[in-house]
């Protein structure tokens, strides 16, 4: 609250603030949201925030506030007839008997794998001796409390033991144990810190490495969400002798891991902050000092060791990604050969599995893989079925080449690929019945506010007519280098049986185009990214496949951010917003959680000239009084362990404030639930149907008859 506090008097109360919500619904009236105004003056511009008091989430008004909220926003949403027909066909979607691919021990026959019934709400881990034996289970979370997930299980090597964490509500603070696999025993290994995350055994099954932040006390105060460091704990010892072995005593923001190659024989080491990193290796096991293979963060690496060679995946000096060979013997960079060099397409990663190298590259947004022998001979391109998403997975001793693909119409498949015979064949597809026929997929390009093309992908029903009127979702992403790929989607599925239409352009800020396309839209050029995603409604409306009355957005997280600063600069584009643990308040943001390592992409505020351009493009510092804002649903989560959710409250209630005519502005804080929703299929249905059935409601879109 920094030192603001409310008097009796600012009790939450139930005012008269009228919106229309489409002219079906009764105006709306939203809680009382008082106003007690601090003003901070940074580099000379004086900044006033009414709303301050709202990210405090342990007060008892924010608390009371927050509920009222909520029970308007479940009052206008909870019986539409678009949420009943969402929740029944999500069920229908997302409800079917499912398992993973067997992950086979590198030593010995046992094997894991992950199963899911129709009924379940959560996965379940079993072990089978040896393939063909019967399975046991190890970890039913269905059995569990509803709020707790299994969240990662790590075996040992030969699949003696597994290490598993279990975390409450979605909050990424998992509690871990150790479990002999053959009898189901709990040891009573525990691991120190919090944050934590286990990431490989010893190949003697002497104890394993994980990662871990520092609990209160061990740093200063308010600073225990950094200062990330890699631990070793021996098994059977307590948890008060785990070594730290990995760490960094002058940048917070760091991340350290430690991994473990294939053939056991050398440990990775990697200190990380985002888009760069260092990499050391050393003999595993012994006390030897780190090896130096890549350092000075200058560049962003990717070792994979097979024997004593070792690929460096890198866009050193290479926006596009290339890939270097070295050894063991020779990690100093004037010994690196170049191996692939780099092309007019992202070079995405580099595998190495059964005896072959994987290289995969993004082209206009899109996968081919390409299979290389070892000595760098190029022999295919995965026969992937169409354009769409592939990814490739095994081990360089085993025998199995998993690939997973899909695309907008391709439901997600998993198949095993012959390198002899260059083929694939299916090994589980998506088992519900669903007619992707109707609908088609095609890529085009427009140009930007500067000038700049940019691709984006369109999924509709064959019989659309560009007419202007068809309700269209676009939704994107802009950031932090990840790409936004042809993938299948349930919820967008249902969109689409419902008669919308989907757009998701390739902002600049992402990795679809290389790291120079990154660059683009990060820092100081973030407003490119906003520029894109506006540019791209322009062309939906001007190509007569949309107007502004039939037109959502929609974006979580970094894309939270993307459709808010969306709607304060072009609020009269759409219709409809929906805007998900998003970040807002990005002169402050910063200050809370984890997010001051997102200055290296967003900039900080703390620095004068990074401070004007974020505040020149910051969402809730640019809202107007008195404008039309489009219809709205914000959500955030209470356990949200990326992005502090005093973000939605504070734009909801400056919002609701600042619209006139406009609206409405609606708020919801999942609880139980972090930065990726809920813990069950059926949270996750009812968060889901929430936003589609606002966003369907808002555009006029009718409950479809879906056949049985």
């Amino acid at each position: 609250m920094r030192g603001m506090r409310f008097g009796v008097a600012c009790a939450v109360l139930i005012m008269a603030t009228q919106l229309e919500f489409q002219a079906k619904t009764p105006k709306v009236t939203y809680p009382e949201t008082p106003k007690i105004t601090v003003c901070d003056t940074l580099y000379g511009t004086v900044l006033k925030d009414d709303y301050r008091w709202l990210e405090n989430a342990q007060d008892s008004l924010v608390t009371t506030w927050t509920e009222a909220e909520e029970k308007l926003t479940h009052s206008l949403l909870d019986n539409l007839p678009q949420r009943t027909w969402l929740m029944e066909r999500l069920n229908e979607l997302w409800r079917y008997d499912d398992e993973s691919v067997p992950h086979r021990c590198l030593i010995g026959d046992r094997i894991f794998i992950s199963t899911k019934k129709k009924d379940d709400e959560k996965w379940v881990y079993c072990t089978m001796e040896r393939e063909g034996a019967s399975r046991v289970e190890l970890l039913n979370p269905n059995k569990w409390d509803p709020t707790e997930t299994l969240d990662g299980a790590v075996p040992s090597r030969d699949g003696q033991y597994v290490v598993y964490g279990v975390a409450r509500g979605g909050d990424e603070n998992s509690v871990y144990r150790v479990m002999v696999s053959s009898t189901g025993e709990l040891l009573p290994d525990t691991l120190r810190g919090w944050k934590q995350s286990v990431s490989c055994w010893m190949p003697d099954n002497s104890g394993f490495y994980y990662s871990a932040k520092p609990l209160k006390g061990e740093v200063p105060e308010g600073e225990e969400n950094y200062w990330h460091a890699a631990w070793y704990h021996k098994l059977g010892t307590p948890t008060d002798q785990d070594r730290k072995i990995f760490s960094h005593t002058g940048v917070k923001e760091y991340w350290h891991g430690v991994s473990i190659t294939e053939d056991g024989r050398w440990e990775i080491y990697s200190r990380s902050l985002f888009n760069k990193n260092e990499i050391y290796y050393r003999r595993t096991g012994s006390n030897d000092t780190l090896t130096a293979l890549a350092t000075g963060f200058d560049a962003q690496y990717k070792p994979e060791f097979i024997g004593d060679r070792i690929f460096i995946h890198t866009d050193l000096n290479a926006p596009n990604y290339k890939v270097y060979l070295t050894d063991t013997a020779h990690p100093q960079r004037e010994a690196w050969q170049e191996f692939i060099p780099e092309g007019k397409d992202r070079l995405d990663y580099i595998s190495g599995i059964a005896g072959q190298l994987y290289v995969s590259y993004l082209h206009n947004a899109h996968t081919i893989v390409k299979v290389y022998d070892l000595d760098g001979t190029y022999r295919h391109d995965l026969p992937f079925p169409t354009l769409g998403s592939g990814y490739v997975s095994g081990h360089w001793s085993q025998p199995e080449v998993w690939v997973y693909f899909s695309s907008f119409i391709f439901p997600s498949t998993t198949f095993k690929y012959d390198f002899d015979r260059d083929s694939l064949s299916l090994y589980r597809k998506y088992p519900v019945e669903i007619n992707v026929d109707q609908f088609t997929s095609e890529q085009v390009w427009y140009n930007s506010k500067d000038g700049t093309p940019v691709s984006m992908f369109l999924v509709y029903r064959q019989d659309l007519k560009k007419n202007g009127k068809n309700p269209v979702m676009l939704t994107g992403y802009g950031g932090f280098n990840i790409s936004m790929t042809p993938s299948f989607s349930i919820t967008r599925m249902t969109w689409l049986e419902a008669g919308g239409m989907i757009a998701i352009p390739n902002l600049r800020g992402g990795g679809e185009y290389g790291q120079a396309w990154h660059l683009a839209g990060m820092r100081e050029k973030k407003q490119n990214v906003f520029d894109d995603f506006i540019a791209a409604a322009h062309w939906l409306i001007d190509h007569k496949y949309t107007n502004p009355k039939k037109l959502a957005i929609s974006g979580g997280s970094n894309g939270g951010l993307l459709v808010g600063a969306a709607t304060v600069q072009a609020p009269n584009l759409f219709k409809v917003v929906e805007c998900g643990v998003p970040l807002l308040d990005m002169v402050n943001y910063h200050k809370f959680g984890i997010a001051n390592i997102w200055a290296e992409e967003y900039g900080s505020s703390d620095d004068s000239a990074q401070f004007k351009y974020i505040l020149a493009y910051s969402p809730y510092q640019n809202i107007k009084m008195g404008v039309r804002y489009p219809a709205m649903i914000i959500q955030g989560s209470e356990n949200d362990a990326r992005v502090d959710p005093m973000h939605a409250r504070k734009m909801a209630a400056r919002l609701q404030a600042a619209d006139k005519g406009g609206g409405p502005i609606l708020l919801l804080v999942r609880k139980d639930s972090g930065h990726g929703g809920g813990t069950t299929i059926t949270a996750q249905i009812a968060q889901r149907s929430l936003p589609l059935a606002f966003m369907m409601e808002q555009l006029g879109m009718q409950t479809p008859r879906i056949k049985e």
